[in-house]
């Protein structure tokens, strides 16, 4: 089974293209300013109690209730197991720890926050500054080992997804902790706008949850899981994953928040250009398609259909085949007579065969890439005339 790629994943963008929803939010927008200036006020006062009294059943449920009044909504299904130590879940939003913080008491360590006021204001368990992943797993078997300390409740992806298509991969680290871990699955839904953009900093996101009408968090425990014999780290951690994963009804894929945050970065310094008609069912599309199958002929028009529904733009489409990010098999009938009209596309690493030698090897793959560019060009200046500077040196590249 394909996994999901990380546009399906992740949420790029906070406002949806349905001209409904526009206008909806239109008409919401002077309550929606209302809305945020009380829950303003009546957030620093939720910020105070949460603060001066201590850790207790009444503590969260009080919290609980002001935080409906934020347009927060918690619900549960199922029930915790109360031995459990360490609670896993998935990453939906910057606020997972505090939201689940009103239904158990847990804590979170930061990863990334260092230790001072703004982390014990965010709600994460201090664990000093930020050092090598074994002094972390150091601190939280200590911690472990103090009774009387709430359970852990740990992010193993490490990275936020929108839960309707994927988890990110499952690290590996929260599994050597314990031999036995309590899985949990958290799904939020938010009208008119996205629950987390891809990115956003914690703050925004924090504004545009007091503007939104409310964001609800379903929160569904999952039965305890035990390590097998002899089971690594890294297969109990992929256990767990399709566990969570299948609650959700998605799939678990090996994508990790590194591949997620340079996903991300490479969208926003080059985002594809959107056009209202992508689908293959569409005249415009189908123009769209043969564009680049006049310039790339040996490209199927499947997938040339196919990443044209991800990018929208026929150039960006040419640079992803160029640069090797769409998989195909060549159409090898009529790709010589398109190259014999449109001259020769000379290459020597046609006729070397397999190198011995690794240098020479990739300095083929550089011929080949070369060639197959000066070929592209061509037949882009012969339809279509002057290419685009930006596509042009990206292909390079």
């Amino acid at each position: 089974m394909e996994q999901p790629s990380l546009d399906t994943m992740l949420d790029l963008h906070r406002f949806s293209s349905d001209p409904l929803n526009w206008l909806l939010l239109f008409l919401y927008t002077p309550v929606g300013l209302c809305l945020f200036l009380l829950r303003l006020f009546i957030g620093a006062h939720v910020f105070l109690v949460s603060s001066v009294l201590p850790d207790s059943s009444l503590r969260r449920l009080l919290i609980r209730v002001m935080s409906s009044v934020l347009g927060v909504v918690v619900s549960e299904s199922e029930q915790r197991d109360p031995t459990a130590r360490i609670y896993i879940s998935n990453h939906r939003t910057h606020f997972d720890h505090n939201i689940l913080g009103l239904l158990v008491p847990c804590s979170t360590p930061s990863l990334s926050c260092p230790p001072g006021f703004l982390c014990w204001a965010r709600g994460f368990l201090e664990l000093g500054a930020p050092g090598s992943r074994s002094q972390l797993l150091e601190s939280l078997k200590h911690y472990l080992s103090q009774s009387g300390s709430p359970p852990l409740l740990l992010f193993p992806e490490e990275g936020m997804t929108n839960g309707r298509a994927g988890l990110l991969h499952f690290s590996s680290w929260p599994f050597s902790l314990s031999d036995c871990v309590q899985p949990l699955s958290l799904r939020v839904s938010r009208p008119l706008l996205s629950p987390a953009l891809a990115g956003s900093g914690w703050l925004v996101e924090l504004l545009w949850m007091l503007f939104t009408p409310y964001t609800v968090y379903h929160v569904r425990w999952l039965p305890i899981i035990s390590r097998g014999s002899r089971q690594s780290d890294e297969d109990f951690a992929s256990r767990v994953q399709k566990v969570v994963a299948s609650s959700l009804g998605v799939s678990g894929t090996s994508h990790t928040a590194a591949d997620q945050a340079e996903h991300v970065k490479r969208r926003v310094r080059d985002p594809p250009l959107r056009t209202p008609t992508v689908s293959s069912a569409t005249p415009a599309a189908g123009v769209m398609a043969q564009r680049v199958k006049e310039v790339l002929p040996q490209v199927p028009l499947s997938v040339i259909h196919r990443d044209l529904a991800q990018t929208g733009c026929v150039d960006t489409t040419i640079t992803n085949i160029l640069e090797g990010r769409v998989p195909y098999v060549p159409e090898t009938a009529g790709v010589n007579d398109s190259q014999a009209r449109a001259g020769s596309c000379p290459t020597k690493a046609q006729h070397r065969g397999f190198a011995r030698r690794p240098e020479d090897r990739h300095l083929s793959l550089q011929e080949r890439k070369e060639a197959l560019y000066q070929y592209a060009r061509r037949r882009y200046l012969e339809k279509f005339g002057s290419p685009d500077p930006v596509t042009e040196e990206a292909a390079r590249e």
